[in-house]
């Protein structure tokens, strides 16, 4: 059966290119588009609507880092970043720009597959819920909808990723629930690999701006030192 998944290749190696676009296909992913440069990449993001794009870091005409930004004005696509620069900063510049994974060369061809697989296998659970979900969480200082992928605080739309907002869905299901990190990673993204904790607590810091939460006294994303997060609605059950 062929995956209609359409994915977006950024790597200036021809080699590596040809290695996930290979692997990819024999996976059943017919929908493959490859890029060497930003310049070609934004091209192509520019023409077409990707479901996940796998992104260097180092390119040729650019830094994959500030090109993770430039995308994340065009698309709420899902980012893998796929790279050598294995320090733990580099990871987290990786996740705060936008980014929704991180991967190290030399990698194991399948086990991106397999990360590109639990993406999009959340993404279309997000997308098409089995179950009825509100129309929207109305909190008074903001509101959520889940089925429309919105955000609003304060009346006004704010841009958030597909991730930012399932993590922002699974705290709104569990409303003044604690829950540890491992717990809200393997919710949210599916997988147990190395960096959940940075990826968690990132992406929880990012949402806390978007909420208008006090980053240094958060009162809506709560941190339980040594236990774990709790969502508290700003007031109470929403409308």
């Amino acid at each position: 059966m062929t995956d209609e998944a359409k994915i977006l290749i950024v790597d200036d190696e021809v080699g590596i290119l040809k290695l996930l676009e290979i692997t990819l296909r024999k996976e059943h992913f017919s929908h493959i588009v490859t890029a060497t440069n930003k310049s070609d990449a934004m091209r192509e993001i520019n023409e077409r609507v990707f479901d996940v794009i796998l992104l260097d870091v180092m390119l040729t005409d650019g830094d994959g880092f500030a090109l993770c930004s430039a995308i994340r004005q065009l698309t709420t696509a899902p980012i893998l970043f796929i790279s050598a620069r294995s320090s733990d900063f580099d990871k987290l510049t990786g996740l705060s720009v936008g980014g929704d994974d991180y991967i190290t060369k030399p990698f194991n061809p399948l086990e991106v597959v397999a990360r590109i697989r639990a993406i999009l296998r959340r993404q279309r659970v997000y997308e098409k819920p089995a179950a009825p979900v509100p129309k929207s969480y109305d909190y008074g200082a903001f509101t959520f909808s889940p089925a429309e992928a919105v955000l609003t605080v304060g009346g006004e739309t704010v841009d958030a990723t597909a991730k930012e907002l399932e993590l922002l869905h699974f705290f709104c299901k569990h409303p003044n629930r604690v829950f540890t990190i491992t717990h809200i990673y393997e919710s949210v993204w599916g997988e147990d690999v190395f960096g959940e904790e940075k990826t968690v607590t990132i992406h929880i810091a990012k949402l806390r701006k978007k909420l208008g939460d006090n980053t240094k006294s958060p009162s809506i994303l709560v941190n339980l030192r040594g236990i774990g997060y709790k969502f508290i609605p700003p007031n109470g059950n929403p409308k």
